[in-house]
């Protein structure tokens, strides 16, 4: 007795073990299921280690920066837009509203009430008000208000639109995870202003990606039961026997729920990804079950005997069904190739779960039939089934055409793959959070009209950081010294102290140049702290060197200040010029608007001195000023406090991959024919970067991957059919499949997102199946019939009855999701449906055709 053979007989002579185990299997892990932890932080689907995450994480800290819910007013009616008493009464109010909201950083709150009005007060001085620290009463004092915002280069296009009819409040929160809340908060709060001439929107990443996290889940609770209650009334309508149907549903509930219990209780969270995991299980666990309800119901009325029935029905399936769930496992497991943890995760528990359907396949389903009672299946099957019927009738007619069409079939398959191929070469990678909703979506709806009226609400963040190098090193080393010879020739008698203070000099110079920490501003406040420990008060001509010393050194200090060099923020200007001029960047914000905006009202407001002063000194005044601001830590937004990073605020009106894939690729072209006058280098912060690694990353890494388990599923293939030639005819459907599939991807215009890159997994793992079904079952029946004629009449009876009766109860059943609210999850539907119907159609058109022309080469003669 081999191995199938002892699991079938231990599954039908002892059903009630089975049951008992996988009842207590599941209760056991379904109690992991309240311990759930969610995580729906696309930022996540990059490792805790990768640089991108590690450097955006330090720009937040080093910036003092924060995601933001964005709160859009817009008055279309009123002449003066936004700016009306009323209105602005309402801002007034949302916003200290908005102060109280927990989470909330009220302190960098960005709105007309929270902001100060940057006006000179006399030559070289400058005064700071509120913008609005009470609503205006009359239409003069709102319009001064507007005046005055759009006379701030920080406020305009990113506060108040230029044209004056929309105003934005921006709501820094202190996590992504809050977003959700505050914004349905803000939103309650909003919705008691009654017959109001404004519309409110609330928009930003953060909230499309945390909105996401909470409909996901609701949405998993409405589409895999509804999912579910269509596979059960087309097998309903297959089988007719409500009794036999159940066994498959049970198997894909038990699959489901023991899986997402074992990945709880390992203590992993439940990501974007892992929350599809019912949605990829349900299909692939009940396509075996379905192949041996097929199976049974077509033999059980020439057999009368339920128990040598299922017997029977195993013997000739479990192989195939195990190479299928082997395959489809291969496929998911692959995924672990990738980059992305949370990708890693879901493609490790979904091979998992597709193992233990294949288990749950081969000994629950036959105990399960052990507990039907035989009179209840006394009109269960047909005796005469393929003599009349439209799917018998149809498969027939195919069967036929197969044999004798069958070069005409390969030459459209040809054409087929070529047309595909040329969609292949459109496709285009690209993701954007906001587009995981439907187009008429409050949030698509906030993102298009807010984005029509400022700079943009997507934030990227471009810094600057000064570039250490040796040699720079070594000329600030030169530079103190002839500062010290300096003082040397004016202090003759203290030659014994200067020597000392030059060897300290040198030595910490030696020991950076070791260490490769070419910090030379680490080098300056080194010395200064070694001769500030020197001065004393017995020897006051020393103190006087000392001193004269030390006012050189901070003048050093100053250079070595690189943002506070006239040279520096021109070239900071210019690039905000060169980003502003492409055509996805509606606005950029940095410390040159606001030493721009200052220096001119030192100099009396007086337009012609709106520019950087030329010397370090002067910009360094205009920053003391601004510093002396209700808000002076807004500064610390765009340059460090030591003025050796800045920080360029990038609003972009499009948050897609490709939009912000463009910015970069342009600015870096710019910069390698414009270089910086010193040494500086850049990197990209914020959410919208971070989108463009994870996206690329997963797009490379889901290629890897896909590449990898093709050759592992050609090796089992080759395995099982004991022939590399087999082998590699069984992965033609798989081929046919995945290249219309993302042919028509390209062809039609859709993006090469999240949902369509993991769903490559499943195709891999159901495109097989099929063929693998139909390979098995045709070589044992030319083995008893001799004829390959005669074969694939037998072919296209039984066993492409369960192939299409697997592939319409499986695609059909998943078709719901096109009426889902979520976009990720429509996709999912349309390509689970193509996938399955494509597959079973190369399948059952392909195959035979291919094995009819091959048919001299894969077959021994008789």
């Amino acid at each position: 007795m081999n191995f199938k053979e002892k699991v079938t007989k231990f599954a039908v002579n002892r059903p009630k073990t089975v049951v008992i185990f996988f009842l207590i299997l599941t209760i056991a892990l379904a109690i992991q299921l309240p311990k759930i932890q969610v995580d729906t932080d696309p930022e996540n689907m990059l490792s805790e280690k990768q640089f991108v995450r590690v450097f955006n994480d330090q720009v937040k800290e080093r910036f003092e920066l924060y995601d933001m819910v964005v709160v859009g007013i817009v008055n279309d009616k009123d002449p003066n837009g936004v700016f009306n008493p009323d209105t602005l009464e309402k801002v007034y109010k949302i916003t200290n509203k908005i102060k109280g909201i927990e989470g909330v950083i009220d302190s960098d709150i960005i709105a007309p009430s929270t902001q100060d009005n940057i006006e000179q007060g006399g030559l070289g001085v400058v005064n700071f008000n509120w913008l609005m620290d009470q609503p205006p009463k009359t239409r003069a004092e709102a319009e001064k208000i507007r005046d005055e915002s759009m006379d701030n280069p920080i406020l305009k296009g990113t506060m108040v639109s230029e044209d004056g009819k929309a105003l934005a409040i921006y709501i820094p929160i202190e996590s992504k995870d809050l977003s959700y809340e505050v914004a349905s908060e803000v939103q309650s709060y909003i919705d008691r202003f009654e017959n109001s001439a404004d519309n409110y929107y609330i928009s930003g990443l953060p909230v499309a990606e945390d909105t996401f996290g909470v409909q996901m889940f609701k949405q998993m609770a409405i589409s895999a039961p509804l999912a579910m209650l269509i596979i059960f009334l087309l097998l309903w309508f297959f089988f007719k026997k409500i009794s036999v149907i159940i066994s498959p549903m049970i198997v894909a509930m038990i699959s489901v729920i023991t899986t997402m219990g074992l990945l709880i209780g390992l203590g992993f969270k439940v990501h974007i990804m892992s929350s599809m995991i019912p949605i990829f299980l349900m299909p692939i666990a009940v396509v075996d079950s379905v192949h041996i309800l097929s199976e049974f119901y077509d033999r059980y009325q020439h057999i009368k005997d339920k128990r040598k029935t299922i017997i029977k029905v195993m013997d000739e399936l479990f192989v195939p069904m195990l190479y299928t769930s082997l395959t489809t496992s291969v496929g998911f497991a692959s995924l672990a190739l990738t980059p992305i943890p949370p990708v890693q995760v879901f493609g490790i528990f979904v091979a998992v779960g597709v193992m233990m359907a294949w288990i749950l396949t081969i000994t629950f389903v036959p105990a399960y039939t052990m507990f039907i009672k035989e009179e209840s299946l006394k009109n269960f099957g047909a005796a005469d089934e393929g003599e009349g019927g439209i799917l018998d009738n149809s498969l027939k007619f195919l069967g036929n055409m197969t044999y004798k069409r069958s070069k005409v079939i390969l030459l459209i398959t040809l054409l087929v793959i070529t047309i595909a191929g040329y969609g292949i070469t459109k496709i285009v990678v690209n993701d954007n959070p906001v587009k995981w909703f439907e187009a008429d979506h409050p949030l698509r709806e906030a993102d298009r009209v807010l984005n029509e009226h400022f700079g943009g609400t997507y934030m990227a963040y471009m810094v600057w950081d000064s570039k250490d190098s040796a040699e720079g090193l070594k000329t600030a080393k030169d530079e103190i010294l002839m500062e010290v010879d300096a003082i040397q020739e004016i202090y003759l008698e203290f030659n014994t102290q200067m020597n000392k203070i030059r060897e300290v000099i040198n030595n910490r110079y030696d020991k950076a140049i070791k260490a490769e920490e070419f910090n030379k501003k680490k080098l300056l406040q080194e010395l200064k702290t070694y001769i500030n420990q020197i001065k004393t008060k017995e020897q006051e001509n020393l103190d006087w060197a000392i001193e004269d010393l030390s006012y050189a050194l901070d003048d050093l200090e100053v250079k070595y200040q690189t943002f506070k060099q006239p040279e520096v923020l021109e070239y900071i200007a210019e690039v905000q010029k060169m980003l502003e001029s492409t055509e996805d960047v509606g606005k950029t914000s940095s410390l040159p608007d606001v030493v721009k905006k200052v220096y001119k009202e030192l100099r009396e407001g007086k337009e012609e001195y709106y520019q950087i002063p030329d010397s370090a000194g002067g910009i360094g005044q205009s920053l003391i000023s601004f510093q002396n601001s209700h808000n002076p830590n807004q500064l610390w937004h765009f340059v460090e406090p030591d003025y050796s990073s800045a920080n360029i605020w990038v609003q972009l009106k499009k948050g897609d991959n490709q939009n912000m894939q463009k910015v970069v690729e342009k600015v870096d072209a710019w910069i390698a024919e414009n270089p910086p006058p010193v040494g500086l280098e850049y990197n990209w912060a914020g959410l919208t970067y971070v989108n463009v690694v994870w996206q690329n990353k997963m797009v490379m890494g889901m290629l890897k991957s896909l590449l990898g388990s093709f050759v592992i599923v050609l090796i089992i293939m080759s395995i099982l059919f004991r022939s590399p030639f087999w082998g590699l005819l069984s992965m033609i459907p798989l081929t046919v499949t995945v290249a219309f599939s993302y042919g028509m991807i390209g062809l039609v215009g859709k993006s090469y997102d999240m949902p369509v890159a993991v769903l490559s997994s499943l195709t891999l793992g159901l495109a097989v199946d099929f063929a693998i079904h139909f390979i098995e079952r045709s070589r044992e029946l030319y083995e008893e019939l001799g004829s390959w004629k005669e074969t694939i009449a037998k072919m296209f009876d039984e066993p492409a009855r369960a192939i299409t009766r697997n592939a319409l109860v499986v695609a059909i059943g998943f078709l719901p999701l096109l009426f889902a609210p979520l976009v990720p999850y429509q996709t999912v539907g349309i390509l689970l449906a193509t996938i399955l119907g494509v597959s079973s159609l190369a399948t059952l058109f392909i195959l035979p055709a291919l094995i009819t022309v091959l048919k001299k080469y894969l077959f021994k003669d008789r």
